[in-house]
């Protein structure tokens, strides 16, 4: 059995079904936890970034043609919880790449991204029971790898990866959470909307580590978090940044008030 943490995140970043990619997932993060695995400085290089685990389906189709479906009838709210739960398992191999790719980083931030595939793990896990519970499985939806594409492009630097996965594309989730919640309340899928609850109170949290540590590049950088987060959007999102943002929930997630300011002047750019 490897001790070496790189080595493990790798091991659960390759794993292509979903139930074992959780098992390894949490195995990794108790013996994190217990101090059985730790960085390894030299543990070889990482792999150049491919594409990571997964299984065959759902099948991957460009975003503009994943169906918009309302949550009005079952299949829509099938739908969202679908593509919830890729999000959520996309998020376990980001959290594992992080930690795999960037090496000589302090404890804590290996011990933050294990902590959030973890997390990710017991988020997919719930929302594949849910879809159990709806007659489906996760697959049965095709998907879009958005989320995936972004971490190829910053794979060669971890400040534009900390600026641009967890605290732009993961901090969507910030912003459209609440209302998806509302929507299902007004049809009664309070089960539904337990599992959402969970998962926006804890991605907070996923959130400001991606800040943490976005400004701890800068800082090491002797660059200006503010100014450098605002060119990292322009240079790799151009005009795709979408609002509205939810203001309360990513002031918690380490934004400050002036960053809010700039993004939805940003927003209304796009």
């Amino acid at each position: 059995m490897t001790t070496d943490l790189h080595a493990a995140a790798k091991r659960c970043l390759d794993a292509t079904d979903p139930v074992e990619k959780l098992r390894l997932t949490h195995a990794a993060w108790e013996a994190f936890q217990s101090g059985t695995l730790r960085p390894d400085p030299s543990a070889p290089p990482p792999a150049p970034i491919g594409a990571p685990g997964r299984p065959a389906r759902p099948q991957l189709v460009p975003q503009r043609q994943v169906p918009q479906r309302g949550l009005g009838t079952p299949e829509g709210r099938v739908a969202l919880v679908h593509a919830v739960a890729h999000i959520e398992f996309n998020a376990i191999n980001l959290a594992w790449d992080a930690v795999y790719r960037f090496r000589g980083k302090p404890d804590a931030y290996y011990r933050d991204w294990a902590s959030c595939a973890h997390d990710e793990a017991r988020h997919f896990a719930m929302l594949s029971a849910r879809l159990a519970e709806l007659g489906h499985a996760y697959g049965d939806f095709d998907a879009h790898n958005g989320l995936w594409e972004m971490a190829e492009k910053t794979a060669g630097n971890d400040t534009a990866r900390m600026a641009l996965v967890p605290r732009v594309l993961e901090a969507r989730g910030l912003d459209v959470t609440p209302s998806m919640i509302e929507r299902l309340n007004s049809v009664g899928d309070r089960r539904t909307v337990a599992i959402l609850e969970v998962i926006l109170r804890e991605e907070v949290a996923h959130v400001a580590a991606g800040t943490r540590w976005f400004r701890h590049c800068c800082e090491r950088d002797g660059i200006d978090p503010r100014e450098a987060f605002i060119d990292l959007l322009r240079r790799y999102m151009g005009r795709t940044l979408r609002g509205p943002f939810n203001r309360p929930a990513r002031l918690e997630a380490g934004f400050d008030d002036e960053e809010l300011d700039r993004l939805a002047a940003l927003a209304l750019e796009a």
